[in-house]
């Protein structure tokens, strides 16, 4: 094999286990629930109440990572990623032998931190320590990735009725297999080599200023939270003979092409086209549910948002970490802590919402309005 084939191997090998990491912190540490809280509550283990302080604690815990995440070099991205992943699997095995609230609630929190250590360390590694950002688009499908198996793990586990305790059983198991498979490609991955021209030419790429672009992070965040939270529970509910667990894995699935597509977009038409023509798409699939009702509206919502919530990520974060190769700051982390900040409120205000109307809609109406103005922010961003 040839020196360049040599390079380009180690290279899509170290994508794909920064790739596993996002996979079993975000996907199945951090998202999973979303199609497991379905079934703890027709078990009568948590009520609607609980498994929206569950997720608010997970959020927390996702802010809490974030800060403390800022203090990273990229030179402890490696051990970051192994705390995050180790931390993960202990998190859902230990879910599947309580039933205690306080404690549910208690490691949704625990579970939210070692998802921010996730994003924040496999980012710093591959972006920053291995220099590979051409391979941006693999590692953020990760999430898609842990999404859409997770989903799937879960709906055969349902099909032979399992209970949510043996659910979260199977979840840590598997994420216990991924994560052997993840530390091992992270101890074998080469040295980087020096940057390449590509990379140097992106470098010198125009890019938004840091702030407009934390500002749309923090929108973008606000703005899917409400679909990723509640888009299973709404299935239930509207379509009871549809098993929202689908519809879940369609929204991971939807995730990771749309890395590559997003990425190639960027790279094709720049930063301000490619992120507000993320968003603006994402806004109409948060708002499909309402528009229309049926099986086929909540299928196009989860293929749209599932489709372009990572392509925020894919095109925000390498532009992040060309800013912060200039400031000398952690931006990464920056920005996860203000896409938890929008993750947090996102929840907070469909309660009080719902409080109000009795119905999430006028929600799903807020979170789009949010990604409508995060687009209106990208086409005045960079001149």
């Amino acid at each position: 094999m040839t020196e360049l084939g040599k390079n380009s191997s180690s290279s899509l090998q170290s994508a794909s286990c920064a790739a596993l990491i996002m996979a079993i912190g975000m996907g199945f540490g951090r998202f999973a629930f979303t199609a497991v809280y379905p079934h703890m509550i027709d078990e009568g283990i948590i009520n609607l109440q609980h498994a929206s302080l569950a997720a608010s604690a997970n959020y927390a815990g996702y802010l809490f990572g974030a800060l403390f995440a800022i203090k990273i070099k990229s030179q402890q991205s490696y051990l970051g990623s192994i705390i995050a992943t180790l931390g993960t699997v202990v998190c859902l095995i230990l879910l599947s032998c309580i039933d205690t609230i306080g404690l549910i609630i208690l490691i949704r929190g625990l579970a939210g931190v070692f998802s921010a250590f996730a994003m924040v360390s496999a980012s710093l590694w591959l972006l920053e320590q291995q220099k590979q950002t051409h391979q941006a688009p693999i590692l953020y499908a990760g999430v898609g990735l842990g999404i859409a198996l997770s989903a799937e793990l879960l709906v055969f586990g349902t099909h032979l009725s399992w209970h949510s305790k043996i659910l979260w059983l199977l979840l840590g198991l598997s994420s216990l297999v991924f994560s052997c498979i993840a530390m091992f490609g992270l101890s074998q991955a080469q040295q980087p080599n020096a940057v390449s021209t590509q990379q140097i030419l992106s470098t010198n790429r125009k890019a938004p200023h840091a702030y407009a672009l934390i500002l749309i992070y923090a929108l973008a965040g606000f703005g899917y939270i409400i679909t990723a939270t509640y888009l299973p529970l709404l299935v239930k509910q509207a379509l009871p003979n549809i098993d929202a667990a689908q519809i879940w894995a369609i929204f991971g699935l939807g995730a990771i092409p749309s890395c590559f597509f997003w990425h190639y977009l960027h790279d094709r038409l720049g930063t301000r086209i490619a992120l507000a023509s993320n968003l603006g798409v994402q806004a109409v699939g948060v708002v499909l549910p309402i528009m229309l009702p049926t099986a086929l509206g909540y299928l196009l919502s989860a293929l749209l948002v599932g489709g372009t919530f990572m392509g925020t990520v894919t095109i925000a974060m390498p532009v992040a970490q060309r800013i912060a190769r200039q400031s000398k700051s952690n931006l990464i982390a920056i920005m996860t802590v203000v896409y938890g900040l929008g993750q947090i409120i996102g929840p907070i205000t469909a309660n009080a919402l719902f409080t109000i109307y009795h119905t999430l809609n006028s929600s799903l109406i807020t979170a789009a309005t949010a990604l409508l103005i995060a687009t209106l922010i990208s086409l005045k961003s960079v001149k």
